[in-house]
């Protein structure tokens, strides 16, 4: 997937308020961008750090510019817009990338299911979406800590962990299920459980595991001009 519109350079001030970020341009001139991650972003705020941004024509925002990449020990390029593994996902899917995901001709997104819950996609041999079943949840992946060890999540998150049971659910009603890490950040060689950060989702995820749920982890291909799914890496439980 390429960025709609060429990225902006700049470097980073501070993010606050999770969803604003201070940078400041090559010209010198510092702006307020959109920060579309709800994340700690651990890791991938250093101070200085060189990021791009893209702009939006919209011009009904109140800020026109969206953080969408981060320069990660000035080595390693990270995406922390949450916003695209979903569609990442989807254009691998369709491209043929995703060699566990083949098979399904029919795809839905931000599909009802569970408790009050919406699954990212949901897969179907029919058109109707009713038959051969599989919800696949997509988590994004930036965290690295050392040694191209990626981790998951990057805090303690409740809702990533009702998210796994209901999957879990999914699979005792006879459907497939799977989690995807879709890992945006080009250090990350494979990725296991932060049981460090919080451990109620680590023990949850081998749980689910046993109960049935797949995991499947693929790493992007991330530049100044586009960013695609590219290749499976191991998942360590």
């Amino acid at each position: 997937m390429e960025f709609v519109t060429p990225l902006v350079e700049a470097r980073l001030v501070r993010r606050y308020k999770r969803f604003l970020a201070d940078v400041i341009l090559l010209d010198g001139s510092e702006i307020t961008v959109h920060c579309p991650n709800t994340g700690s972003m651990r890791r991938c705020q250093q101070d200085n750090a060189r990021v791009w941004i893209s702009k939006s024509e919209n011009i009904k925002r109140k800020y026109a510019y969206t953080w969408e990449l981060v320069e990660v020990d000035k080595e390693y390029l990270a995406c922390i817009n949450t916003g695209l593994p979903n569609k990442l996902v989807k254009e691998a899917i369709d491209n043929g990338v995703i060699e566990e995901l083949q098979g399904y001709g029919f795809h839905k997104a931000e599909v009802k299911y569970g408790e009050n819950s919406r699954v990212d996609w949901l897969l179907s041999t029919s058109e109707d979406i009713k038959e051969n079943l599989c919800f696949v949840e997509v988590k994004n992946v930036t965290l690295l800590e050392e040694d191209g060890k990626g981790y998951f999540p990057d805090a303690v998150t409740e809702r990533g962990k009702k998210h796994l049971y209901e999957l879990a659910s999914m699979v005792k009603q006879g459907h497939r299920a799977v989690l995807f890490f879709c890992v945006s950040h080009t250090g990350i060689k494979n990725v296991q459980p932060a049981s460090l950060i919080d451990p109620k989702y680590s023990a949850a995820l081998k749980e689910v595991v046993n109960l049935g749920v797949e995991v499947i982890a693929y790493r992007t291909l991330i530049t100044e001009n586009r960013i695609k799914i590219e290749q499976k890496i191991d998942v360590n439980l």
